[in-house]
């Protein structure tokens, strides 16, 4: 993987700097729940599930942590374990970073299963006076493009980061900010913000709504999720939807066992989203290199793989990690979703997967017990 030379500070902006990823034993306060609905009958004699989750109490309470967390994950018949550290719980609010990737190309996707948009539509279909001349590469950059961020737009203006900054206009400055750079649409991958506010606005326009905001009114109105969550930063009326929500962890955990459910695609769609987007892009930027591993990229969501070079099968562990350690993510070969709920420092991405990481052994084996 060829990887371009990052500046430490956009590394750290976009939350995705290295740290640490060791974890050993300590002392700590912790509090720990499960939820069950119930089990099918068939009982088993070699694993006692109230057990398991008892060890996994104890390990995660060992861990090391720079910041209290919540852990969640929820199987297929339903049971949940959860557990909290110290004052984390899973109705905490918490910044989103880069998490909401995920959930903002998941309701973009949802205008383009409804018909508004297609994934082969182009941004000067939708966005008047689109700021890229007829005669640049970029002007080929389709919608699907942009939510595998390979659109070709690397150079972030300073607004998507400035509350007073109007959406619109700033997204503008997206294209007029990119116009010159001569990349050519689906070769390169680059992990910027840039990729989701031009498909954000494809998306209003598309549907003839006033504001990203009225377009997620309307997702949390159609499927009950995120109800008090919001799209708040820098600003209401600027909203960065590569890293800009406020969520709970109950919140999150409920959106990815819906989309698990199938309730949010439908098969068809399903079968679009999960496809890997970046197996034959070359990975400029990918923050995945300072975990020493490769993973790939889907439609606003990484294609795990915890190898040096990418030779894992596509969408069997899909996730949307965020620059404060949030770690959301839906393992597909085990069938459940789970999520690290925390908000530590800017730049502390690798410290939920260390907790994940760590007790992933003992999930597994609460998975496969049903007694």
């Amino acid at each position: 993987m060829q990887v371009k030379q990052i500046k430490v500070e956009h590394l750290a902006r976009l939350g995705l700097l290295a740290t640490t990823m060791a974890c050993s034993a300590c002392g700590g306060g912790a509090s720990a729940t499960s939820s069950t609905t119930p089990t099918p009958a068939n009982p088993s004699t070699s694993c006692n599930v109230t057990q398991i989750e008892t060890d996994m109490n104890t390990q995660l309470a060992q861990l090391t942590t720079d910041t209290n967390f919540s852990f969640a994950v929820e199987r297929d018949d339903g049971r949940r374990y959860v557990y909290n550290r110290g004052s984390s719980t899973m109705a905490t609010p918490y910044e989103s970073a880069s998490t909401s990737k995920m959930v903002s190309a998941m309701i973009i996707l949802r205008q383009v299963e409804r018909g508004y948009l297609k994934l082969d539509d182009k941004p000067q279909d939708w966005i008047p006076n689109w700021a890229v001349p007829a005669n640049s590469p970029l002007r080929s950059m389709t919608l699907a493009h942009l939510l595998s961020f390979t659109s070709g737009l690397t150079e972030e203006p300073v607004c998507i980061n400035l509350g007073l900054a109007n959406f619109e206009n700033c997204t503008q400055s997206i294209a007029s900010g990119n116009a010159n750079n001569q990349m050519q649409p689906g070769s390169e991958f680059y992990y910027a913000s840039t990729h989701l506010q031009v498909a954000g606005l494809m998306a209003v326009k598309a549907r003839g709504l006033a504001s990203w905001q009225d377009l997620f009114s309307e997702f949390q109105q159609q499927t009950g999720l995120f109800k008090t969550a919001s799209y708040d930063l820098p600003s209401l009326s600027n909203p960065r939807l590569a890293g800009g929500m406020h969520w709970t962890g109950s919140e999150y955990l409920d959106f990815l066992s819906a989309l698990k459910a199938g309730k949010l695609l439908s098969a068809d769609m399903m079968q679009q989203y999960l496809v890997d987007r970046t197996a034959s892009a070359k990975l400029v930027y990918s923050p995945a290199a300072v975990l020493g591993e490769t993973w790939h990229y889907g439609l606003g969501y990484w294609h795990e793989c915890q190898n040096a070079s990418f030779n894992c099968v596509a969408a069997t562990r899909i996730s949307s990690p965020g620059a404060y350690g949030a770690y959301p993510y839906w393992d597909r070969a085990k069938s459940y979703v789970g999520i690290v709920a925390r908000q530590g420092a800017l730049g502390t991405f690798p410290k939920g997967l260390d907790v994940e990481r760590a007790v992933r052994p003992k999930v597994e084996a609460w998975l496969a017990c049903k007694s």
